[in-house]
């Protein structure tokens, strides 16, 4: 392979340590602060090509999606495998109000300070958004005001297709299950094998992954003509209990009509009907397969152990057993490669998977984390994001994503707001479109105090992770001084390394230099990391640790169909995986009106499922709908083109 002569220089540069020769852009920020949108569109982005170079990717290391996106090859990995990883940093939250409290904003104000303030090489990890939540409630997820990854408009819409491969190779999946059991419900042994292994051009063979099926039956057997009845029976059919499916097909739109459908109507499915649903797309195990992946090996492997069924003897059924897992493979070979974006003073971004913190693990890419680790080297930085509260998306990051990638986090940066405390310390209900009520945009400092419960809790459930934690106060305009200074005093005094008041949404960079500064302070500290359950417990116990230590219940109830769930997931070996709980973000507890630091409940689990491709137990606390619905008034009202300049309005 020909390198360029830029190429050889950053090779030889990669060997050691290099501060990277970075132009940032410049901010001109207003007063008032503009919409995000019009942010977003006043700053002109680097050609990515130009930022690839700048941060030391090779020429072939890049695949270039219009001006402002590329994909990143997973080669880069092997010729960085011996540079030493930078410091890894997770941004986590306090519980919400259904508004958001500014994670991805704090995410992108934190790099844009490291880099283009402090001169520290950081990177910026973030989910990609799903539509269903851009068209639906929440607006866009390129974080705000003068802290954004732009453009913001590609950033929140197709991007590079990722979500929609996922969608693909998520429904063919579904479709191979409902046609198979047709098949076999309607043709003999002899004709099914006929069938799935033809005679092509005078030749009859099995394909690879049927020999691989043949394999696991123990059938050691690669001509067709050789295999006896009883082994070509056992070899064609799966026998699909259909009340057992698991693997739903999904759709990247809130539709809530979608929650419970029949399928199988038509007379040409000869009365195989039955009941099934639509999960958004962001939920698919596929979504969560490729943030935890670690190679395109890997992602095979896992997308072939993903369990959609069990056959009528109890046993599991694989996509592997459906012969699909190549094709599925082939369905993502492109959305594996991270995405390269930039922040909005030129400093890099990597955009990949986008699975919910509720419903899902609710974080980014292992593989975007690696490439950047790599990337920034040892004095560097990378930032991701964990989604939700604490006890929801840190808690999947440390025991889940932490053990599929083997990284060991150096801080924790812990969100909050005046307003979510001030909810939390028993203020009016927040509601999303609605105007806030008088208590959020005027002084309560007892409402502040109080509401420093939930803060409190969330710095303690990080301590149980034994990482350092560093508060950012995200400010809002109506944030007092006193209710400022109060919340970092408290802060400080609940075991906080540090409390900074955040200034990144009206002044970018700049006004998270003191964040920065403590994060770099933070990241030097002794790190005691350590996971909150051993894997070789009973799953219901693991779950029982969550809920107690996490969300603080007195303890759990399981439904008669969640215990057996559990009975049978043990039965098949898949007791020793960590647990990815499904339960209301909006609440410790699964109540989502008990603010605050709710105690003395018990928890309910009313379903337990298996994720055995991503590697994980999925169990639901109580009423968790894995497909959203639109509101009354959702955001695709104020969405809208402009046909003469193609420019994109609404997006927020």
């Amino acid at each position: 392979m020909l390198f360029s002569i830029y190429d050889a220089a950053v090779v030889c540069c990669f060997l050691q340590y290099r501060k990277w020769d970075l132009h940032s852009l410049k901010l001109q920020p207003l007063s008032p602060v503009p919409s995000d949108i019009e942010i977003s569109r006043a700053q002109s982005p680097k050609a990515v090509d130009v930022l690839a170079k700048e941060i030391g990717l090779l020429t072939d290391e890049i695949e270039i999606y219009g001006q402002t996106k590329a994909k990143v090859r997973l080669s880069l990995l092997e010729r960085l495998k011996d540079q030493p990883d930078g410091k890894y940093v997770l941004v986590a939250g306090i519980t919400p109000t259904p508004l958001g409290e500014g994670k991805s904003t704090v995410t992108v104000g934190l790099v844009q300070a490291l880099t283009a303030h402090l001169n520290i090489n950081s990177f910026a990890c973030l989910r990609q958004p799903s539509q269903g939540p851009t068209f639906g409630v929440k607006g866009g997820a390129a974080g705000g005001g003068y802290a954004q990854v732009i453009p913001m408009e590609e950033f929140n819409l197709h991007l590079t297709g990722d979500i929609h491969a996922i969608t693909a190779a998520n429904n063919l999946l579904a479709a191979a299950i409902d046609a198979r059991i047709l098949h076999e419900n309607t043709q003999s042994d002899k004709s099914l094998y006929n069938r799935l292994v033809p005679v092509v051009n005078g030749v009859r063979g099995f394909s690879a992954i049927q020999l691989a099926r043949l394999r696991r039956l123990g059938i050691n057997k690669t001509d067709p003509k050789t295999l006896t009845e009883e082994e070509i029976s056992k070899f064609v059919r799966l026998d699909i209990d259909p009340s057992t499916i698991t693997w739903q097909r999904v759709v990247d739109t809130n539709d809530r009509f979608l929650r419970r459908i029949t399928v199988g109507q038509a007379n040409t499915e000869k009365g195989f009907v039955r009941q099934a649903q639509f999960d958004i797309a962001v939920a698919s195990e596929i979504m969560a397969i490729l943030a935890l992946t670690t190679s395109l090996q890997d992602m095979k492997e896992r997308l072939g152990r993903m369990v959609v069924a069990n056959d009528k003897k109890g046993q599991p059924v694989t996509a592997e057993d459906l012969g699909v897992t190549g094709a599925l493979a082939v369905l993502m070979k492109d959305a594996i490669k991270p995405t390269l974006m930039q922040t909005l003073e030129g400093t890099p971004v990597f955009v990949h998977a986008g699975p919910f913190a509720n419903i899902a693990h609710g974080n980014s890419s292992v593989l975007a984390d690696k490439i950047a680790l790599k990337l920034v080297g040892e004095k560097g930085f990378v930032v991701t994001e964990a989604g939700f509260g604490a006890d929801i998306g840190m808690e999947k990051f440390f025991n889940i994503k932490c053990r599929a990638s083997g990284l060991v986090p150096s801080v924790v940066v812990l969100v909050a707001t005046v307003r979510a405390l001030k909810m939390h310390g028993g203020g009016p209900n927040v509601t999303a479109g609605a105007p806030l009520k008088k208590e959020y945009t005027e002084e309560n400092l007892q409402l502040v105090a109080d509401g420093c419960c939930n803060l409190q809790k969330q710095i303690q459930i990080t301590q149980l992770f034994g990482v350092p934690v560093v508060v950012a106060l995200n400010v809002f305009k109506t944030d007092s001084p006193a209710e400022i200074d109060l919340v970092c005093k408290i802060a400080k005094e609940s075991g906080a390394f540090d409390a900074v008041p955040c200034h990144h949404w009206s002044a970018g960079g700049k006004g998270a230099v003191k964040l920065a500064q403590a994060v770099e302070k933070a990241a030097n500290q002794k790190n005691s990391f350590k996971y909150l359950y051993s894997l070789e417990l009973p799953i219901v116990e693991k779950i029982r640790i969550i809920a107690q230590k996490v969300y603080g219940a007195q303890d759990i109830e399981l439904s008669p169909a969640a215990q057996s769930q559990v009975d049978r997931y043990t039965r098949q070996g898949f007791g020793n995986l960590p647990i990815c709980m499904a339960k209301t973000h909006l609440s410790l507890s699964h109540q989502p009106e008990r603010k605050g630091v709710p105690t003395g409940f018990i928890l309910p689990i009313s379903d337990v499922r298996a994720s055995i491709g991503a590697g994980f137990i999925y169990p639901l606390v109580g009423t968790m709908s894995t497909m959203p619905g639109l509101p009354t008034r959702p955001c695709f009202y104020d969405i809208d083109l402009d046909p003469i300049t193609e420019q994109v309005k609404g997006l927020f």
